[in-house]
């Protein structure tokens, strides 16, 4: 088979979490040297951690903002290029397009009511995608999510057939291991000006990694001489970190709070080694990719009783209701306070890490596409 990916921003300095997924899908993919991978992208400036299998050619497409790469850009390639099929990997694809399409739908949370807000970057991205993915899921062939909740959620919302819904778990990478070498960590503290011990969030300004739950859930311990730890937070500003402080009154928590910007994925397995513990309780997400890559490097997690992230943590977590700062503080003070419970969840977690495979999500995705190659888009 010859398969067209599109994976827009894989050459993007700051890559995160679908970008970061489509990195991992197209290496576990060359591992099919019979099959030939057409990697669509915008030219940019990073290509580190990328495949250089002989099966994997990465064809640089320059042309305007995301829509219209997507819908003029992408689709004049796909003819040009003929694939047997084109798998779009970040939630929307051409309306119009010569190939028949699979689409990795990651999550319909732009189309819920539930989480609002953002930056204008983040409110302008969603209403394109509001836009897109109800008129494109008619068209493609077959839709893939990456846990079961969100499954559930995209047929029930999208009023789509089961069929046409295919859950293909995300997983973890390689790089995330237990990390045990003084001088690579010491570095990496030093590059991050970590402390000794620490609580580690990778927030952002997107509502619904709840970032205003963990500042009032930190104040509380402070307000009671409980909090043991400084909170070490990657991806946000000083000045938006203060402006929630000043919402909730919590500028007490100033000195307990360090930021580090952002943290590239090639070290962010020394700064997950290095964390006492990982908080990742997120109001909403489909996968939650790091309660996996914190997992896999030996430390335990504080994560969302909520949406996917069950699915994924298993018994190797532990979990709070996000919504509730009450259920959220108690859980982060038996964490801060209990070796043993640490020690225990850090077991479980390297464990339940080796479970999901890059590997694995590879190859549901290669049955995905034999059994769609040259298959007559389906109508709803």
């Amino acid at each position: 088979m010859r398969i067209g990916i599109e994976a827009q921003r894989l050459l993007r300095p700051h890559k995160h979490g679908m970008d970061i997924v489509a990195v991992e899908t197209i290496r576990a993919l060359a591992e099919y040297p019979q099959h030939e991978f057409l990697v669509f992208a915008r030219p940019d400036t990073d290509r580190t951690g990328l495949p250089t299998a002989p099966n994997i050619q990465i064809i640089e497409l320059p042309g305007g903002a995301y829509p219209l790469w997507e819908q003029f850009t992408l689709p004049k390639a796909v003819k040009t290029y003929q694939p047997d099929l084109l798998h779009c990997t970040a939630n929307t694809a051409p309306l119009r397009v010569s190939a028949p399409l699979v689409i990795t739908l990651h999550d319909i949370i732009f189309l819920e009511k539930a989480i609002v807000g953002g930056n204008w970057y983040q409110r302008l991205g969603n209403g394109y995608r509001r836009w897109n993915v109800p008129a494109v899921v008619k068209k493609a062939d077959c839709i893939v999510t990456v846990s079961d909740y969100e499954r559930q959620r995209i047929i029930e919302h999208l009023r789509l057939p089961a069929e046409r819904v295919v859950t293909v778990h995300n997983a973890v990478s390689r790089q995330f291991r237990v990390i045990t070498d003084a001088d690579t960590l010491a570095q990496v503290r030093e590059r991050f000006r970590l402390p000794t011990e620490f609580i580690f969030f990778l927030g952002n300004t997107d509502p619904k990694k709840n970032v205003v739950g963990v500042l009032k859930a930190l104040l509380i311990l402070k307000n009671k001489g409980l909090l043991t730890l400084p909170l070490v937070m990657a991806n946000v500003s000083a000045e938006y970190v203060n402006g929630l402080l000043d919402q909730i009154g919590g500028r007490a928590l100033t000195n307990d709070i360090l930021l580090c910007g952002y943290i590239p994925n090639t070290l962010l397995p020394v700064v997950y080694n290095a964390a006492s513990v990982f908080l990742c309780p997120s109001l909403r997400e489909s996968f939650g990719l790091p309660i996996l890559e914190s997992m896999a490097c030996g430390t335990p997690v504080l994560t969302a009783s909520t949406s996917a992230m069950p699915e994924v943590a298993g018994d190797a977590a532990l979990l709070a209701n996000p919504a509730s700062t009450d259920e959220m503080t108690h859980q982060l003070h038996r964490l801060l306070d209990s070796a043993e419970l640490r020690a225990q969840l850090r077991e479980r977690g390297l464990e339940r890490a080796n479970a999901f495979s890059w590997q694995h999500t590879a190859c549901q995705l290669m049955a995905v596409y034999q059994q769609h190659v040259g298959e007559p888009t389906p109508s709803v």
